[in-house]
C-alpha cells in the first residue's frame, strides 16, 4: 500500500473539493481498503465522508423514502418499518456478506464497489478492466460472470442494493464538481459499465453518492438468490420484483437480475408484458423468456440459465402473498 494523505471532509461540497481527480473516499472501507492493499487502487488522498451531515438518515416520506449513503447495511436490514413497506429491499440486505461486514458496509459503497472478477483482482494480471486488451475470463474461469454484456468485458454487477433498488424504480442524487448535484436512476448510475470495459459504473472521478430515494407506492417486493454457500457468499445469480398488486393482476412490475450482466439487468418488454396479467406458470415462464433472449452463454457459466428461471418464478409468485 502507498502513503496517501487522510482528511476529513464537513459537507458534501468539501468532500468533492478535496478529493480532486486521483482521491477517493472512505466510509466503510470494505472495498476500497482491499485494493489498496492490492495496489489496485492508488489514491493520493483519502477523504473520510463517514461524518458529513444527514447522510446517516433513514427518513420516510409521503413520497418518497431517504436512504442516506452512509447508512449502513445493516440498518436496512434492521429497520422494521422499511422491512414492511420494502421488503425486498430488507431481503437484499440481509444477503450482503456476513453480519460484521453489513455492521460496517454502507448503501453508497455498496452500490458503488468494485468489480470482483478474480482475474481484474489479481495484481499481476492487466486484463480488459484495467486497461489491458484482453477478458481474461471469456476463455478462462467464467463460472461466475455475465450472461449479458454491452463490450468485451463480461464481469458481473455484484450490488445486491442496486438490484433491489432498480426494481423499486428508486433515483440515486450524486454529489458532482462545482457543487452540482444530480439525480440518476439506477439504469443511469450503471449504464457506463456496458458500454465502456474498464467502467464499473457510470460515477466520474470525484462523484460521491449523497443518498437513495425510494418511491413510495402501493407496490409489494420481493428479492431471491442462490449462491454456493447459505450465508456469507456472493450471489450466482438474484432477482428482485416489485409490482402494484390487484387481486391477482399485476401494475407497474419490474424484473431485474444481478450477477448475471455488468449492470443490474432488465428487460423492457418483460415488465411491459406483466402489465395486467395473473401470476401463474405461465407467466412467469413467459417472462424469464423474454429476460433469456440475448442469452450469451460462456463456456462454464451455463448453469445460470435455470436457476434464472426459477428465481423469476419464486420472486413473481410471493408477490401473491
Amino acid at each position: 500500500m502507498k502513503a496517501f494523505q487522510y482528511v476529513t471532509a464537513t459537507s458534501p461540497a468539501s468532500a468533492r473539493e478535496l478529493v480532486g481527480e486521483k482521491g477517493r473516499y472512505l466510509a466503510g472501507g470494505m472495498d476500497l481498503l482491499s485494493e489498496m492493499k492490492e495496489y489496485l487502487a492508488e489514491p493520493n488522498v483519502l477523504v473520510n465522508v463517514k461524518s458529513l451531515p444527514g447522510l446517516n438518515k433513514i427518513e420516510p416520506g409521503d413520497k418518497a423514502w431517504s436512504i442516506g449513503a452512509n447508512v449502513t447495511v445493516a440498518e436496512i436490514e434492521d429497520h422494521p418499518e422499511l422491512k414492511r413497506v420494502f421488503p425486498g429491499l430488507q431481503q437484499a440486505a440481509a444477503e450482503v456478506g456476513s453480519r460484521q461486514i453489513r455492521n460496517l458496509g454502507t448503501v453508497g459503497g455498496n452500490l458503488a464497489q468494485h468489480s470482483r472478477c478474480w482475474y481484474y483482482r489479481h495484481r499481476d494480471i492487466h486484463c480488459l478492466k484495467k486497461g489491458g486488451d484482453m477478458c481474461y475470463a471469456r476463455h478462462g474461469d467464467n463460472r461466475f460472470h455475465s450472461l449479458f454484456t454491452g463490450n468485451t468485458c463480461i464481469s458481473p454487477v455484484v450490488s445486491n442494493l442496486a438490484i433491489a433498488f432498480g426494481a423499486l424504480d428508486a433515483t440515486v442524487l450524486v454529489q458532482k464538481a462545482d457543487n452540482k448535484q444530480q439525480r440518476m436512476t439506477i439504469a443511469e448510475l450503471y449504464l457506463e459499465a456496458w458500454r465502456n470495459p474498464e467502467a464499473h459504473n457510470s460515477l466520474e472521478p470525484g462523484d460521491l453518492i449523497l443518498k437513495v430515494e425510494v418511491p413510495t407506492q402501493a407496490t409489494r417486493s420481493c428479492y431471491l438468490q442462490m449462491s454456493e454457500k447459505s450465508d456469507f457468499d456472493w450471489a450466482l445469480v438474484s432477482c428482485a420484483v416489485a409490482a402494484k398488486v390487484d387481486g391477482n393482476k399485476l401494475s407497474q412490475a419490474r424484473v431485474v437480475l444481478g450477477s448475471v450482466s455488468n449492470v443490474p439487468y432488465q428487460v423492457e418488454a418483460a415488465n411491459k408484458f406483466l402489465e395486467g396479467k395473473e401470476l401463474n406458470e405461465t407467466t412467469t415462464g413467459k417472462v424469464a423468456d423474454l429476460l433469456l433472449e440475448k442469452v450469451h452463454i460462456q463456456t462454464e457459466n451455463g448453469y445460470k440459465v435455470p436457476i434464472i428461471r426459477a428465481l423469476v418464478h419464486r420472486a413473481l409468485m410471493k408477490l401473491k402473498a
